[in-house]
C-alpha cells in the first residue's frame, strides 16, 4: 500500500478538522531523566541528564463538562511515550528521540499535534543543547 493510500485511510478514520476547530492542550514540562544518548564516542556507555517538555494538542472530549477522568486524555500518555522511547537502548540523535515520542503521542485518537523540546543538560557546562520539533497528525492542507 502506498503512503498516499495510508494517508487517505488515516484521513477517513480521523477527518481533518476545520481550521477553527478548538483544541485543548495537555503538557508535561521539565521532566528530567537519565538517558543513553549521543553520537560522540565519549557519550556512549554513559547516561546523561535529559530534560523533556512535551505539549500535546487534542480534540476536546464530547463529554467535556462532566468532570469524568475517563473522558480526559491522561498526562501519563506523554510520560509513557517519553519513558518508552528512552528505554530501548542507546540513541544517537535527540532528533530521533523526539520523532519517536511524537509518533507515540500522535497515535492517540484525539491527538492533533505535538510540540516536543528535548535538552541534553550534561554536554556543555552552563548550557543545554537540544532540539524542538512540532508534528501534526495531518499534513497542512
Amino acid at each position: 500500500m502506498t503512503d498516499r493510500n495510508n494517508l487517505v485511510k488515516l484521513e477517513n478514520r480521523f477527518p481533518r478538522p476545520k481550521p477553527s476547530a478548538p483544541l485543548d492542550r495537555i503538557f508535561v514540562r521539565n521532566l528530567v531523566l537519565e538517558c543513553h544518548i549521543g553520537a560522540y564516542e565519549e557519550e556512549k556507555g554513559v547516561k546523561q541528564s535529559v530534560r523533556f517538555s512535551v505539549e500535546m494538542s487534542v480534540y476536546p472530549s464530547r463529554r467535556r463538562n462532566q468532570d469524568d477522568v475517563n473522558s480526559a486524555v491522561n498526562y501519563d500518555l506523554i510520560v509513557e511515550a517519553i519513558r518508552s522511547a528512552t528505554s530501548n537502548g542507546h540513541i544517537h540523535l535527540v532528533e530521533t528521540l523526539a520523532e519517536r515520542i511524537a509518533a507515540k503521542c500522535l497515535s492517540h485518537r484525539r491527538a492533533a499535534k505535538v510540540k516536543i523540546c528535548i535538552e541534553k543538560l550534561d554536554r556543555l557546562e552552563g548550557a543545554s543543547l537540544g532540539v524542538e520539533i512540532e508534528r501534526s497528525k495531518f499534513p497542512p492542507a
